[in-house]
């Protein structure tokens, strides 16, 4: 138990307060905030401290150095397509990350300051608003290196631009600016760089001026539907995308990452 006023210390994340402001920043800059074994299992911690942080009413999830998220670590997923069984207990993990965020009632608000990418995107997107950079894009290419986007892209997606267009990235495994983003309804607000912290700052500052509780309570409302979609696919998400860490596409991918190249798919599998 964190006494009030302190602040919990991560590998991965940081932590700051700025009055009843909550900074989360994720930070591995020099790795673009890849997600590896220590951010999966820190993730779902930081998330749960916010939530019964005394001193806090909003909470803020950014990126430190040039990118917000870039996905999963090279390192360690070739780890897991060599040992799919690590992969196995690492999903749990990716589940555990998805229902911090939904059971946090207070308002999270995703300031992302460069791409955001596979479970990068996935968490910036299950966050209640998304102001980004127009110099950043997002997108889920799971399918780029022979996965299922498994661990909430599938629910997420969908739950904020309809079922034809969240086909239609998440199949493709295509990115987004930005903008188009913002035009399609996945973001909230993308703007200049430069403006991006008066930007958050404004509407952080909106919130904790307003009615906590009608804020909080408005939030888990909202979520609901949320929460029975997530719980609806997450499983199975997680499933597949275990069956397709086993397979000959991914151990491909990951092979042609290291190497540089474009890998070469085999045929269907299964």
């Amino acid at each position: 138990m964190t006494a009030s006023g302190s602040l919990p210390r991560y590998e991965t994340i940081e932590l700051a307060r700025k009055g009843r402001l909550l900074t989360i920043t994720l930070n591995r800059p020099d790795s673009l905030n890849a997600v590896n074994l220590a951010l999966h299992e820190e993730l779902p911690e930081v998330f749960k401290f916010a939530a019964t942080d005394p001193d806090s009413d909003v909470v803020v999830l950014t990126g430190a150095g040039r990118a917000f998220s870039a996905g999963g670590d090279l390192d360690h997923m070739w780890r897991n397509a060599t040992n799919p069984e690590l992969f196995d207990q690492e999903a749990r993990a990716a589940k555990r990350i998805v229902f911090a965020m939904l059971d946090l009632d207070k308002p999270l608000i995703c300031r992302m300051n460069g791409h955001a990418v596979g479970l990068g995107a996935t968490i910036a997107l299950m966050c209640d608003i998304v102001f980004a950079a127009e110099t950043a894009k997002i997108g889920d290419p799971h399918v780029n290196i022979g996965l299922v986007a498994g661990d909430g892209g599938a629910a997420i997606w969908a739950y904020r631009i309809g079922l034809g267009r969240a086909k239609e990235f998440l199949l493709s495994g295509d990115l987004l600016t930005a903008k188009r983003g913002e035009e399609i309804g996945l973001i909230n607000h993308a703007v200049p760089l430069e403006e991006l912290d008066a930007a958050v700052d404004a509407f952080c500052d909106k919130l904790l001026n307003g009615s906590a509780n009608a804020i909080r309570y408005t939030k888990i409302l909202t979520n609901l539907e949320l929460k029975r979609i997530a719980t609806a696919v997450m499983d199975a998400g997680i499933a597949y995308e275990s069956l397709t860490v086993r397979g000959a596409d991914h151990r491909e991918a990951i092979q042609a990452l290291k190497e540089k190249r474009k890998p070469v798919f085999g045929k269907r599998e299964g």
